[in-house]
C-alpha cells in the first residue's frame, strides 16, 4: 500500500474547500423557498467530492489550470446529488451520510422535483466552462446522465431477477458508476481543448478507477468499520443484493454451499444475525482474495498510459488518487 503524499492531501483538500465553498454559495438568494431549502438540504451533506477532483485533476494532467474547469467540477457534484436523491426514493432508504434521506425529511414529491431541479442547475453552471466547444462538452455531459439512469435501471432489474451473470454485473456498475467518473474526465480535458488521445487516456482512466471504486464499495460493504463506513455492515447480504462478491460466490460452490447462496436469492436477503456465516463462506470459497485481484486489475487498466499525458502534476494527482479510492475505508 501505497503512503499519499502531503502534497496530494493538501490539492485535495484546498480545492474541495473551493468546491464546498461554491455549492455553500450555489442557491443563495433562489425562490421558493419549497424548493431551494430541500436542494440546500441534498448539497449540505458532504461526501468526498471525488468526481469533481476527477475533473480538476483531468483538466491539470491534459495541460490545464484548475481555474478552467470549477463551474464544471461543480456541475458533476450537483449531478451527483440528484442521482443521490432519486436512488434513495427508489430504495426507500431512511439515512444518506448519517442524515435523514431527502424524501424522508420531507416528502417523496418535493424530493423528486428537487431532483429534478439539480439536473438543471448542474446543466447550468456546466455551460459556464464551455469554451467554443459546447456542443461535445454538454453531449458527453449528457450521455454520463443517461448511462447512470440505465445502470439504475439494471440494478432495480437485478433485484427480481433469479440468474446474473458476472458479465452483466460489470455491465450494471460501469453504467451505473464508472460511466460518470469516466465522464468527470473526458470533460476535465475537452474543456481545457485536450486533443483526442489525450481525452481517451483519461476517460479510459475515469471508467476503470469507478470499476474498481464500485468492487471496492462491495468489500467494503463485509470488511468495513460500521462507524467509518457510516452504516451497518452485511447490508447488501440482507437486501440480497448481486454483488460481484455474491455472484462470483456463486460461481465457484458446489454443494450446500451453492444451496446456502440459492436461499438468499429465494429469500432476497438474509437475516442479520446470518452475516458471519456468508462471510465465513466468502472467505472459504477465496472470495474476498478474488473481489481484491479485480480491484487491482481495474486500477492498473486505469494508469495505463498516464505517462503520456502533457502534465506531469496532473499524472501524480490520477495516480495517487487512485491509491486512495482503492485503499479507502469508508
Amino acid at each position: 500500500m501505497k503512503i499519499l503524499s502531503n502534497n496530494f492531501k493538501n490539492v485535495y483538500g484546498s480545492e474541495i474547500k473551493k468546491i464546498d465553498l461554491m455549492l455553500d454559495n450555489l442557491l443563495n438568494g433562489r425562490k421558493p423557498n419549497s424548493l431551494y431549502e430541500p436542494c440546500k438540504y441534498i448539497l449540505e451533506g458532504g461526501g468526498k467530492r471525488i468526481r469533481p477532483f476527477m475533473v480538476l485533476a483531468s483538466a491539470k494532467a491534459a495541460g490545464g489550470k484548475f481555474s478552467k474547469v470549477y463551474n464544471a467540477a461543480l456541475a458533476v457534484e450537483v449531478l451527483h446529488n440528484f442521482t443521490l436523491v432519486h436512488d434513495d426514493i427508489m430504495d426507500n432508504s431512511d439515512k444518506r451520510r448519517g442524515r435523514l434521506t431527502l424524501h424522508k425529511k420531507y416528502d417523496v414529491n418535493t424530493a423528486i422535483l428537487a431532483g429534478d431541479n439539480l439536473i438543471a442547475i448542474a446543466y447550468e453552471n456546466l455551460l459556464k466552462d464551455c469554451n467554443g466547444n459546447t456542443n461535445k462538452i454538454a453531449k458527453t455531459f449528457t450521455r454520463g446522465i443517461i448511462e447512470v439512469c440505465e445502470g439504475q435501471s439494471l440494478d432495480k432489474e437485478f433485484e427480481l431477477r433469479k440468474n446474473v451473470t458476472i458479465a452483466e454485473y460489470k455491465e450494471m456498475i460501469y453504467k451505473k458508476t464508472a460511466a460518470l467518473a469516466q465522464m468527470c474526465c473526458s470533460i476535465g480535458a475537452q474543456i481545457i481543448k485536450a486533443d483526442n488521445k489525450t481525452v481517451s487516456i483519461l476517460e479510459n482512466y475515469g471508467k476503470n478507477i469507478g470499476m474498481a471504486f464500485q468492487i471496492q464499495d462491495d468489500l467494503l460493504d463485509l470488511l468495513a468499520d460500521e462507524k467509518e463506513f457510516g452504516k451497518k455492515i452485511g447490508g447488501d447480504l440482507v437486501e440480497g443484493k448481486k454483488t460481484y462478491l455474491f455472484l462470483k460466490s456463486l460461481e465457484k460452490a458446489k454443494g450446500v454451499d451453492k444451496k446456502k447462496l440459492l436461499k438468499v436469492i429465494a429469500n432476497k436477503g438474509i437475516l442479520r444475525e446470518e452475516i458471519p456465516l456468508y462471510k465465513n463462506l466468502y472467505q472459504k470459497l477465496g472470495i474476498l482474495e478474488e473481489a481484491e485481484k479485480e480491484i487491482k486489475k481495474y486500477t492498473k487498466l486505469a494508469l495505463k498510459n498516464l505517462d503520456q499525458l502533457p502534465n506531469k502534476q496532473g499524472i501524480v494527482l490520477l495516480i495517487e488518487l487512485a491509491n486512495a479510492l482503492i485503499t479507502r475505508n469508508k
